[in-house]
């Protein structure tokens, strides 16, 4: 990711934008368009944007004391501090909830992290790493503001993917890395807690996947109307205008989920199953809708200097991060049977 991305985006204060008051600014539907806007452009560009809005800023506000919140989020808002949000493991993804390894022991106003991470998107420009580690003494979950250089931690780039391929991913081992007890974060105390800093997270994948349709069509339709074939524009045919509007289709409704979700939840109602539902949804409409736009390049889909290729391989990585779509479907079928289905 080329640092003069976030070089021209921190100084928008799009966190806390001019103008508008903190409630507004602070609103789900205001992060939510926020994210939309940016995966419309590009989504390695709204992800890494997001790893710092709403993931790491999410962990610090709603994980941290009040005290924690006063002196970090500032940091974060203007990018004084860059941090990322480090809970998938390399032997645990979906089954984190009760699979995660990495440990943490207190020795006197000091924690000891031992433990992997993997799959932390941006954690090479970070200063500060969200660790979540098991508490050896009580086996609950607790969270820590790790310095990204300290002793102890290695950090690994995963090489060879072929989805937002500007965000470097890391691999991070953590070997005996001490922590002060005023790191922890206060408000992270069971996984009861890490699940809602997740049901937040998880509305701005969303959004994400639904700003990915908009920028497949918008790519789309660019392409069609200017491609020649036969002797007229490619979007005069039945069947290139007939894919161009399922994508319409997919994405206008996939708009009214989002905004309904944030909606309720301005509105505090926070539900796992909407979050879930809006999650899987979205993220499998951006995969279909994502597929027809490269479809109606034909070969130009598959060439990065057309924009329906990234969004493409870009969907399959939205399809599956913050949660799977197996995962959010089971959040989904535990609230309509009342019986969990999770092994």
């Amino acid at each position: 990711m080329p640092p003069e991305v976030i070089d021209a985006l921190a100084p928008l204060r799009l966190m806390d934008p001019p103008g508008v008051e903190p409630g507004e600014a602070d609103s789900s539907l205001f992060s939510g368009f926020r994210c939309f806007t940016l995966a419309r452009a590009d989504v390695s560009v709204a992800t890494i944007y997001t790893a710092q809005a709403g993931l790491f800023r999410t962990t610090i506000r709603h994980g941290g004391s009040p005290e924690q919140v006063e002196e970090w989020d500032p940091l974060v808002r203007s990018f004084e501090k860059r941090g990322v949000f480090c809970l998938t493991e390399p032997d645990h993804g979906s089954d984190i909830a009760g699979g995660l390894a990495t440990r943490a022991r207190r020795e006197g106003d000091t924690w000891v992290i031992d433990g992997e991470k993997r799959w932390i998107g941006g954690a090479d420009a970070a200063d500060v790493l969200a660790v979540f580690a098991r508490d050896e003494a009580d086996g609950q979950v607790k969270a820590f503001l790790v310095d990204r250089h300290a002793p102890g931690v290695e950090l690994r780039i995963i090489t060879g993917k072929v989805s937002l391929r500007p965000v470097q991913n890391a691999h991070i081992t953590l070997r005996g890395v001490r922590v002060a007890e005023e790191r922890r974060l206060g408000g992270v105390n069971s996984w009861r807690d890490v699940a809602a800093l997740l049901r937040r997270m998880r509305s701005d994948v969303a959004w994400i996947a639904t700003g990915l349709q908009a920028g497949a069509l918008d790519a789309a339709i660019r392409y069609t109307t200017a491609r020649q074939q036969f002797g007229r524009p490619l979007g005069g045919f039945q069947l290139v205008q007939e894919k161009l509007a399922r994508m319409l289709g997919n994405t206008t409704s996939s708009l009214a989920l989002v905004t309904a979700l944030s909606a309720n939840q301005d509105a505090g109602t926070w539900s796992d199953e909407n979050s879930a539902l809006a999650k899987m949804v979205t993220a499998e409409r951006a995969r279909e809708t994502a597929a027809l736009a490269r479809e109606v390049l034909g070969g130009n889909g598959l060439l990065l200097e057309h924009d329906a290729a990234r969004f493409f391989a870009d969907a399959e990585a939205v399809y599956s991060y913050e949660g799977t779509h197996e995962i959010n479907a089971l959040i989904v079928g535990r609230s309509l049977t009342g019986a969990s289905a999770f092994a």
